[in-house]
């Protein structure tokens, strides 16, 4: 109750008094207990517009599963309010996410207090004449009118929320590669069209119980172009320690144990995959930031915290945001030049371990006679300070060469992946004629593993093998991708096969890795006996008796030995059906 009469306290102290009562929201005037219904966001939307006639448009830029209108805030008091006027200005786009999970709702809430600030003038940098703010309320928007009280069971407040997952139960913050749910696929047209400098990603993390409020991550700061990553981390430094002089205790890192429900293995930061919207952006060079305040925060204090980051995001873009933009368009000209670099498709936290105070609480763990395991219990009345690890140097782990041309799609292929590109904005071209014969690096599977379950509905695949050099036949219709593009990053990171969040590791790719024809075995074993006169291929077939075990116990193996040197056997089996080409076409 202390929590929340000091945050109570703390947001009276911004003015309310003279808004608009039409701007006002339901957590406002609920004391922030509560938060509003979507009809709220379609009301206020509408209202902003009509009371801030030259800062404010209401736009709808998509429609979701169920038939909500998807709606987001452009406001800037220079006239800006297209993307075309924008890019004509060379202003800098901030767009300001809520509701990604729409039960972890405090994005809308203190996004809408800090819009009517900024536009009254009652926040000091709020800059809006020198940036076009993008705000979306909810992204998530089936999922919030998934309305209900029980829905974060871990989260201390509004009395209720919606559902961390849309209507189709996709979990938009795995999407932002693949672009499965329609909401992603608006989003991401959304983003090409206003091309935004940083996107900021609102949520509440899960976990233990602790004192720190908040953790602020950005990228890029551990990957992607060298001269954004200073200007990326700058950013996050920036918004820690404005929330720092607000009384808040934010952390670089994700505050969640190395090991679930052991605060004592401490914390390990790792880098986000493009799935995640941290993972994604850096690959654009634009920034992406992820903000988490802590869900045993009661929601005043959330809400207030997450109002604080939004004003220092908005400061740091009006100060700075002109210097960072030209920063981004520089590495949008280095990207276009990484042919034959090397590119990393992973990144790895090394075992560097460094000893960190941590606000927490006295805790035991005991043995549980419900679960059989171990509870741990936390006593929030004392406070305890801990001595953990950290682990916090993220390193580029798996490296890839740039191709020196770019990637062929094959025409069968074309469809699908030409969709993919279009949604990420990926520049490329349909071959109108034949180019015929062509020398490409083909990638052959050695190795494949298919996961047990399904993934956002997906049956994920891993492979391993090599690329090497083929002389391949491209037909009309094929798709080539350059590599001299702004989105080289992103193009390798969809198109590299071995990549955790590619498009092959993703199922698109599936069925080339799936054999189709077989031999029936009494004709292998006469096809055995014929290739056996060779001595070669009877010389091989010895060695793999004498020193494979595991082949020599096997009939099948044996047979598939010949098989596959027989004229019948499929050449394109667990061919990855994406070449790499040193030519321009």
């Amino acid at each position: 109750m202390i929590r929340t009469a000091l945050s109570l306290a703390l947001l009276a102290t911004v003015p309310l008094a003279h808004a608009a009562p039409d701007l006002t929201t339901v957590s406002e005037r609920s004391g922030f207990q509560a938060t509003g219904r979507y009809n709220e966001v379609i009301k206020l939307c509408a209202a902003f517009q009509k009371a801030y006639p030259k800062a404010v448009r209401c736009i709808e830029f998509g429609r979701t599963p169920e038939g909500r209108p998807m709606l987001a805030l452009a406001v800037s008091k220079s006239g800006a309010l297209t993307a075309q006027a924008a890019k004509a200005k060379n202003l800098p786009v901030l767009l300001v996410q809520g509701g990604i999970h729409a039960g972890e709702i405090d994005g809308k809430d203190a996004g809408f207090l800090a819009l009517r600030h900024a536009l009254d003038g009652k926040i000091a940098g709020a800059a809006l004449d020198r940036q076009v703010l993008l705000f979306v309320p909810v992204f998530n928007v089936d999922g919030h009118e998934r309305f209900g009280p029980n829905n974060r069971p871990n989260q201390r407040g509004p009395v209720e929320m919606g559902w961390r997952v849309t209507a189709q139960n996709y979990n938009l913050n795995r999407d932002y590669l693949k672009a499965d749910a329609p909401e992603m696929q608006s989003m991401l047209a959304l983003v090409n069209q206003w091309d935004p400098l940083a996107y900021i990603d609102l949520h509440v993390t899960d976990g233990a119980k602790f004192e720190p409020d908040v953790s602020i991550q950005v990228e890029p700061v551990h990957g992607g172009d060298a001269a954004l990553r200073e200007a990326g981390t700058a950013l996050r430094d920036n918004v820690i320690a404005d929330l720092r002089q607000q009384g808040s205790d934010p952390k670089h890192f994700y505050i969640s144990f190395a090991k679930t429900d052991e605060p004592q293995s401490g914390f390990v930061d790792e880098m986000s995959g493009a799935r995640f919207s941290t993972g994604y952006f850096y690959l654009r060079n634009r920034f992406g930031m992820l903000v988490e305040t802590h869900s045993w925060k009661d929601y005043p204090t959330r809400v207030k915290i997450t109002y604080n980051t939004i004003v220092s995001v908005m400061d740091q873009v009006g100060k700075h945001g002109a210097e960072w933009r030209r920063t981004a368009l520089a590495a949008d000209a280095r990207a276009a030049a990484m042919a034959g670099t090397d590119f990393p498709l992973s990144y790895k936290t090394t075992d560097r371990t460094q000893t960190i105070d941590f606000r927490g609480y006295e805790y035991k763990r005991v043995p549980s006679d419900v679960s059989g395991g171990t509870w741990t219990q936390y006593d929030e009345t004392r406070p305890q300070l801990w001595k953990v690890p950290l682990r916090d140097e993220i390193v580029p782990d798996f490296m890839v060469k740039a191709p020196a041309g770019g990637y062929l799609v094959p025409a069968a292929q074309a469809a699908a992946v030409g969709t993919k590109l279009k949604q990420h904005g990926v520049a490329f071209k349909v071959l109108a004629a034949a180019p015929g014969k062509v020398n490409v690096e083909a990638f052959r599977a050695t190795k494949t593993k298919l996961t047990p379950q399904s993934f956002e509905g997906h049956q994920m695949l891993a492979v391993e093998g090599a690329w090497d050099t083929e002389a391949r036949d491209v037909g009309a219709g094929a798709l080539f991708v350059p590599i001299a593009q702004p989105k080289a990053r992103l193009v390798m990171t969809m198109l590299e096969p071995q990549g955790a969040d590619s498009l092959l590791a993703w199922g698109m790719f599936n069925t080339a890795f799936e054999r189709k024809e077989y031999m029936e075995e009494y004709v292998a074993e006469e096809v055995a006996r014929e290739q056996l006169k060779d001595p070669a291929v009877a010389a091989a077939f010895k060695e793999r008796l004498d020193n494979d075990p595991a082949f020599a116990k096997s009939s099948r193996a044996r047979l598939e030995f010949f098989a596959q040197r027989h004229a019948s056997w499929d050449e394109r089996f667990n061919l990855y059906p994406v070449y790499r080409t040193d030519g321009k076409f």
